[in-house]
């Protein structure tokens, strides 16, 4: 049962319509769609359950919510819309879910300096379809862009589709304003670049609501590309694929969309196409001229690897199903049914090696393994795997599932990459990230004692338990 003193404290402060503690509520917040989340709740276990829902509407409810929860000594975990598929807005000490997702309003545009600013509860695709009225573009394109919020993207450090052309929210963020853990609203930003001090921006950036709660964002935004050219090749084998990829990446030409699948998951990418070989898709866009000179010269270096042409077909039917994530939510509704997305990064030297050993160990544990290679940069690529599988009962898919992650992490950390690429950390990774982190942890810990001495803020996340 919720503190009934906590709560009232939560009506005086906020509202009484803006606090609910009814039980469907509260089960909701204790599933995000994490896999294992998802079985948890076929299973009827709600592990990770808030005492009491706080909606907020405006960033003085938020203040207002983290001062009741200081004064009381109870957790807050900040939830955007839920789609997080690590766990990250999962309350595994219970206490409030702050729930944002009604922070939202109309955006503010500057079309002068090419920013627009937000409140963190704006859905992305609301503001990418606002923004396209009026011809421009964030060029964020997450697969969960209308199930994710703005703020969201800010707290896991998300990235999209077209990253290796634009870059991951990292790079797309101009400022934001947090609430910290005392309630003190805190606005960082950067004009456009400073040498005075270090970039605050990067503290709150993938700290996933364990140091502040992000309440509004500005953005930078792009006026929609005049031209755009997509192919997809075949390859011969995934070692011409990443050469391909490194190569484009090490010259400098700067492709708007590189996604490379093996073999497996290329039946699935073009399903009517010829099976066996891996498959590219490439695109640039901007100034005509200019993406297609790019084009071309990424092009010629897909042929010199034995790359094949199968002409834009392939890519623009993926262009339009981008978005869709149902493969895997069919799978999961399917009584024992069960599948997991893990993506990952490393070194270009190191990829190939981490990818053959993640097929080696994952295969077994499922009917369909699938990898594909994108986001890459001068130094390497992220790999993403996905994993489809039917067991006997539900409780066998979710002892799968943690058998898999377990695996998966075990096989990164062992070639030294990057355990999450841009699904974060949540519960999934949190027994490796410590590990992971290395010497930086302590850094992170230091930043968490100094902004959350209480440790009130997501607590059970990165590895920062106050224990």
């Amino acid at each position: 049962m919720p503190d009934s003193a906590l709560v009232e404290h939560l009506r005086r402060a906020v509202g009484t319509e803006a606090v609910r503690t009814d039980a469907n509520e509260l089960d909701a917040r204790s599933h995000d769609t994490w896999p294992v989340a998802t079985v948890w709740a076929k299973l009827g276990r709600h592990p990770h359950r808030p005492d009491v829902v706080v909606h907020a509407d405006s960033v003085e409810r938020v203040v207002a919510t983290v001062r009741t929860a200081g004064e009381h000594r109870t957790p807050v975990t900040p939830w955007g819309l839920g789609s997080s598929v690590t766990g990250q807005p999962l309350p595994v000490r219970g206490g409030i879910v702050l729930d944002l997702s009604g922070l939202v309003g109309e955006p503010s545009l500057n079309e002068i300096d090419h920013t627009v600013t937000v409140p963190a509860g704006v859905r992305g695709s609301d503001l990418e379809a606002w923004l396209d009225r009026r011809g421009y573009t964030l060029n964020h394109s997450p697969q969960s862009l209308a199930r994710s919020t703005v703020g969201g993207w800010l707290a896991t450090r998300a990235t999209g589709q077209f990253s290796s052309r634009y870059g991951g929210i990292e790079d797309l963020v101009v400022g934001y304003q947090v609430v910290l853990a005392d309630g003190t609203v805190a606005q960082v930003e950067q004009r456009p670049r400073a040498a005075m001090g270090p970039d605050l921006r990067a503290v709150f950036l993938g700290s996933e609501g364990t140091l502040g709660v992000i309440t509004a964002v500005t953005l930078k935004i792009f006026s929609r590309p005049p031209h755009r050219s997509l192919e997809a090749f075949t390859l011969p084998s995934v070692s011409a694929g990443l050469t391909v990829m490194r190569t484009i990446g090490q010259t400098g030409l700067r492709p708007s969309l590189v996604r490379f699948y093996d073999a497996t998951e290329a039946r699935h990418a073009v399903p009517d196409g010829p099976h066996g070989s891996p498959v590219l898709f490439l695109g640039h866009e901007g100034v005509g001229d200019v993406a297609r000179a790019e084009h071309a010269a990424s092009a010629e270096v897909v042929r010199s690897a034995g790359g094949v042409s199968l002409g834009a077909e392939p890519v623009d039917a993926w262009m339009a199903r981008r978005y869709d994530f149902s493969t895997i939510e069919r799978r999961l509704a399917e009584p024992g049914g069960y599948a997991e997305t893990i993506e990952v990064a490393n070194l270009w030297s190191r990829l190939e090696p981490m990818y053959h050993d993640l097929r080696r160990e994952l295969t077994p544990l499922a009917e369909e393994t699938l990898g594909h290679f994108s986001h890459i940069y001068d130094q390497g690529s992220s790999l993403y795997l996905i994993l489809l599988g039917r067991a006997e009962d539900d409780q066998t898919a979710l002892s799968r599932l943690e058998e898999i992650w377990a695996r998966a992490m075990k096989v990164v950390v062992a070639h030294h990459g990057e355990v999450s690429h841009h699904h974060g950390g949540g519960l999934a990774r949190q027994p490796w990230v410590a590990q992971s982190l290395a010497g930086g942890h302590e850094i992170l810990r230091r930043i968490k004692d100094a902004l959350d001495p209480g440790h009130l803020l997501n607590p059970g996340k990165l590895g920062l338990d106050p224990e």
